[in-house]
């Protein structure tokens, strides 16, 4: 017997919607929301109409900006446009500086004291901080002063792009000693180098310099044309420069000059041959002393412990001079005509010198030892 399965049919039971149904009309109709009644629109269109202002102002900022990036300008006149435009002084500050430009709203150097300045922006080039700029507004901010000031920034970095971070000749001493310390990591040197507007590419002479003149005046003579930097690092000048030229050091000016390798060395070289500067040799390059470089290695205590050295204070300035003209030439003759005497009375002086100190100058073993002990005495005292 066969048997046949039918699976009965289930009857589907439809439960009644949840959402009440609407017509097509109701479903079209908009639904208004719960805030927008009339007080509440009255209220936005009162804050849109004082947007609008606002609005207006900032976009005639950036245009304004936009304008003086294209004309190119330089520092000097962003900053007087800047404060034409706010209607009270600008200021910018290059850290590669060290100095701060302060311009009036009559384009002129601002004499008045720095008043409170409103919030400073930092100058970002290459997403390092380059400097700042400021307004200095004697009442309430004004309210497209924070637009103001980003743009003057963003201007102020495409400026210091284009005609270097700074064009004087004198830095910011901290800057320089980040650049020359043997304390700072290489990271953080070669940041004070760009920030000093020198390229990581070309090479950096460090000179050690004593001075009455103006360093920036001494900085351009011997590096004409070219990226140069001073400032004061203690109680003496430093200069770095991509070129040197020797013969550029004015008269009465005592330099010593580094290499070209990292510049805390060359710092280190510049201060010894500085050490080794005398009034006939007042520029002494590092790489020109050689063996004679070691002498500044020797410590003091010894230094004053040998008779030979001690012995040189016993001479008069006078002989001292004949003493290192002589030692400079090793001819009675030559010394002779450089102190404008006669060389007899070269000699009469050197035979006196060489008593005191109790060598035969003659010689050139005793030469030799007075060379030495003049330039040892010297370090000494240098």
């Amino acid at each position: 017997m066969t048997t046949i399965l039918r699976a009965g049919r289930r009857e589907i039971i439809r439960h009644p919607s949840r959402v009440p149904r609407r017509s097509r009309t109701e479903r079209r109709a908009p639904v208004a929301p719960s805030f927008c009644d009339p007080s509440a629109m009255e209220a936005l269109a009162v804050r849109l109409s004082g947007l609008d202002p606002y609005v207006d102002g900032a976009m005639r900022i950036v245009a304004f900006y936009d304008t003086l990036m294209r004309r190119r300008v330089d520092l000097p006149a962003l900053a007087r446009a800047s404060a034409g435009l706010a209607e009270c002084v600008a200021g910018i500050r290059l850290h590669g500086t060290g100095r701060s430009t302060r311009v009036s709203p009559q384009g002129t150097q601002a004499s008045t004291p720095p008043a409170p300045a409103s919030t400073e922006v930092p100058i970002t080039l290459d997403e390092e901080e380059i400097g700042t700029v400021w307004l200095e507004r004697p009442g309430p901010p004004n309210p497209l002063d924070e637009v103001l000031l980003d743009r003057f920034a963003l201007a102020a970095a495409a400026a210091a792009e284009r005609y270097g971070p700074a064009r004087t000749t004198m830095a910011d001493p901290a800057l320089v000693e980040l650049a020359v310390s043997s304390d700072s990591d290489d990271a953080a040197r070669a940041r004070a180098l760009r920030l000093l507007g020198f390229a990581p590419d070309l090479p950096v002479h460090v000179v050690a310099v004593r001075t009455s003149l103006p360093l920036d005046r001494v900085g351009t003579l011997v590096c004409p044309g070219r990226p140069v930097k001073a400032a004061p690092l203690a109680d003496v000048g430093v200069i770095l420069a991509t070129t040197l030229d020797r013969t550029g050091f004015p008269a009465g000016v005592r330099a010593g000059i580094g290499g070209t390798g990292s510049p805390d060395r060359s710092w280190r070289q510049a201060r010894t041959a500085l050490r080794f500067t005398t009034p006939r040799e007042p520029v002494v390059h590092h790489a020109d002393l050689g063996a004679l470089a070691l002498l500044a290695d020797i410590p003091e205590e010894a230094v004053r412990d040998n008779p030979d050295v001690t012995a040189i204070d016993r001479l008069s300035p006078e002989d001292l001079e004949t003493l290192d003209t002589y030692c400079a030439t090793a001819s009675v003759r030559r010394a002779a005509e450089l102190l404008h005497l006669h060389h007899s009375s070269i000699a009469r002086r050197l035979d006196h010198i060489g008593r005191t100190l109790a060598l035969d100058l003659t010689a050139p073993a005793g030469l030799t030892r007075a060379r030495l002990a003049l330039t040892t005495w010297r370090l000494l005292h240098n």
